[in-house]
């Protein structure tokens, strides 16, 4: 579906020195520099694959959207979009993909919203039944009929997201691209949004490449990540590979009947060295880390509640922002 070899994306910019002079010698003779957005990256994405794009700000996660989409053209390297070279073959291109961009719209901005579907039905050659089948399926994930008779100037940012995810669907694209489709929404819309790429992608098969820095999005909707560093691929594969890698400590916090915690050795009684726990306490609360590659969590608990009196448990596993900011200091996987 997708084939991406040795892409790269290289932008020329200018620097000239301060003042008077400066100017001068910038128009002479400007000092080059080369800003590397995309730098040799590969991979190749399935039909019906959904995949989550992370990096960090400026690590090339846009530029690299915007030549698969076709807006930009790659210094180097090849892309293929079901058989289409993007930037070539744009109008071609644009038939089989949709785009969402969280911060901008497809959506005509004084129009009704149901002007701005009927304008897209006419431009993409969607047939009136197609067309009534799919506005019914968005209606129902989206609730789309509370506001698609009013104007698009006034919608809300989450009212406006869930009409353009229900834009860029309507032709029922090959390809979606989503480049930070949740942000700024709140947790009611974020759910919403994410509802309807789940059923698209299993009524359509619909191929989703997901950009975000909601690492929620990822969890819920994606079984393999790329992470981009700087310009150049640092890990493909799946999401639990990398929390089996990074993510083995688990936290069980106990909360305890009395206040006075009694000092016990938690490593002797489970023959472990002592740096495979780490113990803390405060107030009533027990805190115990360990590796759970090495010890499992009924070990951990059975030996804590044979030394003092357990009210309640709670078990934390290493969140996803943790990981990847592990991954990012490291510079590889």
């Amino acid at each position: 579906m997708i084939e991406v070899s040795h892409l790269s994306k290289t932008f020329v910019k200018y620097e000239k020195e301060a003042g008077l002079w400066g100017l001068v010698k910038g128009f002479v003779n400007a000092k080059k520099i080369l800003s590397h957005a995309v730098d040799d990256v590969s991979f190749t994405i399935q039909d019906g694959e959904v995949v989550g794009y992370i990096g960090a700000n400026g690590a090339g996660k846009s530029t690299t959207i915007k030549m698969l989409t076709g807006i930009l053209t790659p210094t180097s390297g090849h892309v293929k979009v079901n058989g289409i070279v993007p930037h070539e073959n744009r109008v071609a291109n644009a038939k089989n993909i949709g785009v969402v961009f969280g911060q901008r719209t497809q959506l005509w901005w004084d129009l009704p919203l149901v002007e701005s579907f009927s304008i897209l039905k006419e431009i993409y050659e969607v047939s009136d039944e197609d067309f009534k089948t799919r506005m019914a399926l968005f209606n129902e994930i989206l609730e789309l009929d509370t506001f698609i008779k009013s104007p698009v100037r006034t919608l809300s940012l989450g009212q406006r997201m869930r009409a353009d995810i229900a834009a860029s669907l309507l032709h029922n694209p090959k390809v979606l691209y989503l480049d930070e489709p949740t942000i700024g929404l709140d947790v009611n819309a974020k759910h919403r949004m994410r509802d309807a790429i789940k059923t698209m992608n299993a009524q359509f098969k619909t191929t989703v490449i997901l950009t975000t820095h909601d690492l929620d999005d990822i969890e819920e909707l994606c079984s393999r990540i790329l992470i981009i560093d700087q310009g150049k691929i640092i890990y493909d594969g799946s999401l639990q590979t990398i929390k089996d890698k990074y993510g083995s400590a688990k936290t069980i916090l106990f909360t305890t009947k009395d206040k006075m915690i009694p000092e016990f050795d938690l490593a002797s009684q489970l023959k472990v060295p002592h740096d495979f726990l780490k113990l803390s306490n405060h107030d009533n609360v027990l805190e115990v880390t360990f590796d759970r590659r090495q010890l499992s969590t009924a070990q951990v608990t059975q030996a804590v509640m044979s030394q003092i009196e357990v009210v309640d448990i709670e078990i934390q596993e290493v969140q996803i922002e943790t990981i990847v900011g592990r991954i990012y200091q490291e510079g590889k996987v």
